[in-house]
């Protein structure tokens, strides 16, 4: 679905499409993607709108993530101070979506809830950062469960596998969405939250080990 702007203009996609078709080949190339699922329900195709939380470990990632699911258009949530860089018309360009890491803004979450609403898929990074030290998730944040509730849409599990090497194979491991109304139930407030993100936070390390595994 083609949301519109913070000005009611229709978004095109033309330049995203150019860039993700012109990327494509060479990224299958040099990242040779595989594909881990931890089951059945985990390799069916996203249709419609999801929430993609994923582990941040370098500055690729969100192209990184764009492979795990190549066959959908995503918004990409992203700091506002690449907004405000020199580059970022790019960010624009490609539909990303501007949060303040220390104070993520109602219009950050309006416009996240809005998209997922309208049928699309929003990629984002639960632990806020990139995490340069070790392989280790770090803590999430529970923001992207409201969101998930405000918006009914399920929360998609991925793990990245950081490469070691440049030859190295990228590897993700992907898990079956998870509806935050049927972990939550009628359940509301903080509690619910920090349970429905202990529950995330534990798939993702599940996720971890099956792309440690390699296997199938």
């Amino acid at each position: 679905m083609n949301a519109g702007n913070k000005k009611g203009r229709p978004r095109t996609h033309l330049f995203y499409d150019f860039v993700k078709i012109t990327a494509a080949l060479p990224g299958v190339v040099a990242f040779r993607p595989k594909y881990l699922y931890e089951n059945e329900a985990a390799k069916k195709r996203i249709r419609g709108g999801a929430l993609l939380i994923a582990n941040h470990f370098g500055f690729f990632d969100p192209v990184y993530l764009q492979f795990a699911v190549w066959y959908r258009r995503m918004r990409q949530v992203c700091l506002q101070q690449f907004f405000d860089s020199r580059a970022g018309w790019l960010f624009r360009a490609v539909h990303c979506i501007p949060v303040d890491r220390d104070n993520i803004g109602m219009d950050s979450i309006r416009e996240i809830v809005t998209s997922l609403k309208n049928g699309e898929v929003v990629g984002m990074y639960p632990e806020g950062h990139i995490n340069t030290e070790n392989e280790d998730i770090q803590t999430f944040k529970s923001g992207m469960v409201l969101m998930a509730l405000q918006s009914g849409c399920p929360v998609i599990a991925i793990y990245m596998k950081p490469r070691k090497h440049w030859y190295e194979r990228l590897v993700f491991a992907i898990g079956e969405p998870v509806d935050p109304h049927t972990v939550c139930g009628d359940r509301k407030g903080i509690a619910a939250i920090e349970q429905m993100t202990r529950v995330l936070k534990e798939k993702e390390e599940s996720l971890k080990i099956l792309a440690s595994e390699g296997k199938t």
